[in-house]
């Protein structure tokens, strides 16, 4: 009887160039050196989907007062400490599981993203289209990441100098400017309306040229080895 083979992960280079990543990682790594037993990995990545779902309360029931949207922010930031330190606690301790936490992390990723838009199509500052534009274009720019992790060995966590940390900070600019609107005077298209449709298009912008420039690498590269 065959046995299936043992699926072992091959090493992965994490490329982050984004503009806060030094000081975001002196400050993970401080918080992990100070990080109590009790606290674990797991518990972290589940921090961060409740950040999320906090978030989408708050902007989902952000129609009934300004309030709600400081519950959003406070949602972000839950969301920050839980999906920033998971991984890096692991590593730190040495309990890395490569295989479960690379499977668990980026399905959570995928969660906290439809939640947080959700939220966002919700409430009465953005439009639900819109926000589901911009989850679409979130899920095809990971996409990309987990294809170009398994075959050229290489997981981007920024482009350019933007990346997660600087899209949160982006996301919570917006929700602080939602508090100074008039959701009832809204028009057709808000400013709200603008950057998450603006960033939606970004995303697939990047899925498209990240793509074709990955292509012709791998292309070059399976040339090279044709006899």
């Amino acid at each position: 009887m065959l046995t299936p083979p043992q699926l072992t992960p091959k090493p992965v280079e994490r490329i982050q160039k984004n503009l806060l990543a030094a000081p975001e990682r002196r400050l993970l790594n401080w918080l992990c050196s100070v990080m109590p037993d009790w606290v674990t990995p797991d518990k972290l990545t589940s921090l961060g989907v409740i950040g999320a779902a906090v978030t989408f309360v708050g902007y989902a029931a952000s129609g009934y007062g300004d309030v709600w949207l400081w519950i959003a922010i406070v949602g972000y930031f839950l969301q920050w400490f839980g999906d920033s330190l998971d991984g890096s606690l692991a590593r730190y301790r040495r309990i890395e599981r490569p295989r479960y936490g690379y499977f668990i992390d980026h399905s959570c990723d995928g969660i906290v993203t439809l939640l947080i838009l959700a939220g966002m199509g919700f409430s009465p500052f953005v439009r639900v289209d819109l926000a589901m534009f911009a989850v679409t274009g979130y899920l095809l720019l990971s996409i990309h990441s987990y294809l170009a992790a398994r075959v050229m060995g290489e997981f981007k966590l920024s482009y350019g100098i933007a990346g997660p940390t600087e899209l949160r900070f982006l996301l919570i600019g917006m929700t602080i400017a939602m508090m100074f609107s008039d959701p009832v005077r809204r028009p057709l298209f808000s400013g709200f309306d603008m950057i998450v449709g603006g960033v939606g298009a970004l995303f697939v912008v990047l899925f498209l040229s990240q793509t074709l420039v990955a292509g012709r690498r791998l292309a070059k590269a399976d040339a090279a080895q044709l006899p």
